[in-house]
């Protein structure tokens, strides 16, 4: 049976697209990250090398890996499942295949320079015990269950909690659930400004473009206006049972109308009445403020487990724990940069954040 298993590394290119999301569509893991388009769009957009590593048992596809080939200037490339999201991870039939997979991801990266290999998993609900004794910069996945349909998932939502949402309404904002260029171009609008007041730098619009190309109707952006103008929105990715929210933002100045509030209702809403049974609120800082909003909506802590599984010498131990809380030291320059990103014209920020952005893998 193990004479019979083929693991082998290929670029996306060389791979049958059909056979590849099939099988992530059979595995229950599997997020909307996994599937094909991310990578796609990765490589339209930012230009990096996409790279699958699979098993065939009986001709029958039974592994796969996403990664991705971040080539940084001046810096060792960096191996990635998957970049510009919390996890990817590796999908695998057994224990046994998913070693296999392993070493020949590892032989992949030395292959490529000695490029470091970074795999994003994630892990099993948090135990109350543990949400007391994690640091303060742990961060986790905050997963919510969905019931049969959006009209139950209200009614199970607490009364604070719908006065906000209908408090949105009442201050006469809408929320729509849109497709297409012109949908993610408002959605730009809101959220280029929104990085903008962070000091952060921005993803590029071809990047949602692409993305909207290659999920197709698997990608859904929530808006949210006061008259004709955007004031809040988010993307949602679908795969299967499962949806996520990897961007949302709002205008800061329109904020005490809680367009967060509509638009998370909003999107929440559409998704459950798709058939999701889950909802993937994203990556949050144990106990911070994003924290506490997710859970509002019934979102529950998840380990959020990111591995350096280089082979840095001959006989080293793979599958180090890099941080199941990704806790860093934050540079002390961090603050300053911020202020400085801060002062620059929209258009400057939205040309030159692209360039750095490209080769920040969070």
């Amino acid at each position: 049976m193990n004479a019979e298993l083929q693991v082998r590394a290929a670029r996306l290119s060389a791979l049958p697209l059909k056979d590849y999301n099939d099988y992530i569509a059979s595995q229950p893991n599997a997020t909307p990250y996994h599937y094909s388009g991310w990578l796609t769009a990765v490589k339209k957009a930012y230009g990096h090398t996409a790279w699958v590593v699979t098993a065939h048992q009986n001709d029958k596809l039974c592994g796969a890996l996403p990664l991705v080939e971040v080539k940084r200037p001046f810096r060792p490339s960096t191996l990635v499942s998957l970049p510009f999201c919390d996890l990817g991870g590796l999908l695998a039939n057994s224990p046994h295949i998913a070693n296999e997979m392993r070493f020949a991801a590892q032989n992949l990266a030395a292959s490529l320079g000695g490029a470091a290999l970074e795999i994003r998993e994630g892990g099993p609900e948090l135990l109350p015990e543990e949400c007391t004794e994690l640091a303060g910069d742990t961060k986790v996945r905050m997963l919510c269950e969905l019931p049969a349909c959006s009209e139950t998932l209200m009614k199970s939502y607490k009364p604070k909690l719908r006065s906000q949402i209908r408090k949105a309404e009442k201050n006469g904002l809408t929320a729509e659930v849109r497709q297409g260029d012109d949908a993610i171009a408002s959605f730009y609008a809101v959220f280029s400004r929104n990085m903008l007041r962070l000091g952060s730098p921005v993803h590029s619009l071809s990047w949602f473009k692409e993305l909207g190309r290659a999920y197709g109707d698997k990608m859904l952006v929530g808006l949210v206006f006061k008259g004709n103008e955007p004031v809040g929105g988010g993307i949602v990715l679908v795969q299967g049972k499962q949806a996520c929210i990897p961007w949302a933002s709002t205008l800061e100045e329109h904020n005490k109308l809680a367009p967060n509030m509509l638009l998370y209702w909003t999107l929440l809403a559409k998704v459950n009445d798709l058939g999701c049974t889950q909802f993937d609120f994203g990556r949050s800082t144990l106990g911070e403020g994003t924290f506490r909003f997710k859970k509002q909506w019934g979102a529950v802590p998840h380990h959020l487990i990111w591995r350096n599984d280089s082979q840095a010498n001959e006989g080293a131990v793979s599958g180090q724990i890099l941080s199941s809380s990704l806790s860093k030291t934050v540079s002390r320059l961090r603050p300053l940069i911020e202020r400085i990103w801060q002062r620059f014209p929209l258009p400057v920020a939205n040309w030159i954040g692209p360039k750095l952005r490209r080769y920040i893998t969070l």
